[in-house]
């Protein structure tokens, strides 16, 4: 026999999901709009991303150019870019886990430790 009390659950059910939908989408335009900055070099190579791990800004030292250091330029790039790419990654970890603070979603604690390179 159906039980029409699971109808009402998977209603809300469904009307979480579609909450969280749109939650997500807003959390995705509020990453684009976030900046995060990687360094090497002590500073002679400086990347910005945002938040959503897109590649916004590259300032290479003028010094580091005019010396022709095209090896530590070549270095020193992806450094920063990983810097940036890893504060990206935290930040997008971090607000992810305030959009579902309060969900009982079995595994969803341990996925987003993960994400940000803590242990439960």
């Amino acid at each position: 026999m159906f039980n029409l009390g699971s109808l009402g659950n998977i209603a809300n059910m469904m009307r979480q999901a579609q909450e969280m939908g749109g939650k997500m989408q807003s959390l995705q335009e509020e990453l684009r709009s976030k900046r995060v900055i990687g360094t090497a070099g002590g500073g002679m190579v400086e990347v910005e991303m945002t938040g959503a791990g897109e590649m916004v800004s590259l300032r290479i030292d003028p010094d580091l150019v005019a010396r022709g250091e095209r090896e530590i330029i070549e270095d020193l790039v992806p450094a920063a870019v990983n810097q940036a790419n890893a504060k990206a990654k935290q930040l997008h970890a971090e607000m992810m886990q305030s959009l579902t603070s309060g969900m009982n979603v079995p595994g969803l604690d341990d996925a987003l430790a993960q994400m940000t390179g803590g242990s439960k």
